[in-house]
């Protein structure tokens, strides 16, 4: 297999490029806080991009040697604990300073593209280089830490952050109105799961092997769940009946506020916390919520949440039996026909983007917010951790985790393929994560 070096490099110029941009959001005392408990601090993502991609494909893919081996140790991998005191019990080493932190990256970034322009990077006799996987996870892995970093900084302080002068957040008046929910009847049909590597150069081990499963007919909520759907369910008391809650789900809820996270309630008003400003509500947006608040408000509803299957199938099948590469069909535009690779900071109103609808006519199954699904996080049969990065997927086969599927306003494109499949805990409410529900007919 060959593999275009051209478009590798010119995709790790533009995806540098991009972090560079988002740390330059953020001013200077910001640069060792840790905005979300569970997180590192700003410090490490800056300088773990880069040593993540020297450690895998320079280092264990090239044989090369390394550049600051303390640096590539200390940046090496940055996984979340499972609760606070796990993350205070880890420790901090002492972190670098920004200037050397940049020069490293500097280095980095030289390297990286003349590997990706000159060196062996596609060896059928290499683990980390069959297919050029080395080479692809390193880009990947960048793609995907992007929107980590967009979600850590959401929960900085405004001040501490430089809000771009193409900013908008445009939220529509405060409104009470939902714009209903009509529901898209699904036909059985089959699903096809994970990625085929014979049409795609690169998947995560968790994609393989690709299988299709039967999907008995259903029905399926045609938008996201709105803002207005969910308030709802906050002033018909959801958070105080445990009826709508698992037992862990419950104790969490009651501990917490009776609204989703990214909600605020002052003077008698509902604001919408949005990354650079914080505005009033916006009612037809997507909600974004934990697993445990999208599958409360489901059983409240009398309905349930999607399973992986289900998803797939809505998304990416159709009438005729051919599944499609996207939801609105096989190619991807040169403009995101959805909300993602960062066309907008923020939601914006369900079905806003009708070209990028699936055949069954649901809306924005991939953009404007992860989905969650009623599936938990588990291999598929046949699974085998991958060579470059063989702890990826199976440090979180736990059973204590779910998977979403679809994509949020920053998700890189790269990553908006049918078999990409992203996880979190039920609970971990940070994540730019939404839902819709289906009933099973």
């Amino acid at each position: 297999m060959s593999v275009d070096r051209q478009a590798l490099l010119e995709r790790f110029t533009r995806l540098r490029a991009r972090t560079r941009a988002l740390f330059a959001l953020v001013s200077d005392e910001a640069y060792y806080a840790r905005p979300i408990p569970l997180r590192n601090p700003v410090v490490f993502y800056e300088g773990h991009l880069p040593a993540f991609a020297v450690n895998t494909l320079l280092k264990r893919g090239l044989g090369q040697a390394g550049i600051d081996n303390e640096l590539e140790t200390i940046f090496a991998r940055g996984i979340d604990p499972e609760a606070e005191a796990s993350a205070v019990a880890r420790g901090n080493p002492t972190w670098p300073t920004k200037a050397v932190v940049r020069q490293y990256a500097e280095e980095a970034d030289r390297r990286i593209a003349a590997a990706l322009e000159r060196a062996d990077i596609v060896r059928d006799d290499h683990p980390l280089l069959v297919r050029g996987e080395a080479a692809w996870a390193i880009l990947e892995h960048e793609e995907m830490h992007q929107e980590t970093l967009a979600y850590i900084w959401h929960q900085m302080p405004y001040d501490w952050k430089r809000k771009p002068e193409s900013y908008f957040t445009s939220p529509p008046r405060l409104s009470s109105d939902s714009i209903g929910q009509p529901e898209a009847i699904i036909p059985s049909g089959v699903a096809a799961l994970g990625t085929d590597l014979s049409r795609m150069p690169f998947a995560w081990d968790n994609e393989l092997p690709p299988h299709r499963v039967q999907v008995p007919s259903f029905g399926i909520d045609v938008h996201n769940v709105t803002n207005a759907d969910f308030m709802q369910f906050v002033q018909a008391d959801g958070y105080r009946d445990p009826r709508w809650w698992g037992d862990e789900d419950w104790t969490s809820a009651r501990e917490a506020p009776e609204h989703p996270f990214f909600w605020e309630h002052e003077d008698g008003r509902w604001y919408w916390q949005a990354l650079f400003e914080r505005v009033a509500l916006p009612m037809t947006w997507p909600v974004y919520v934990s697993w445990a608040e999208a599958n409360a408000y489901a059983r409240w509803r009398g309905r349930q949440l999607p399973t992986e299957a289900q998803f797939q199938r809505a998304a990416y099948g159709s009438r005729e039996g051919v599944d499609r590469a996207y939801p609105w069909g096989d190619e991807m535009p040169s403009r995101a026909p959805a909300n993602f690779d960062f066309l907008r900071w923020d939601p914006e109103p369900v079905g806003k983007r009708p070209g990028g609808a699936s055949a069954f006519g649901v809306h924005d199954l991939v953009g404007n917010g992860w989905e969650w699904t009623s599936d938990v996080f588990r291999p598929f049969e046949g699974f085998r951790p991958m060579a470059s990065y063989p702890e990826y997927s199976a440090e979180f086969f736990d059973g204590a985790h779910y998977v979403l599927k679809g994509a949020s306003p920053v998700t890189d494109r790269h990553l908006v393929r049918a078999g990409f499949r992203n996880w979190f805990r039920p609970r971990y409410p940070y994540v730019y994560a939404t839902f819709r529900t289906v009933r099973f007919l």
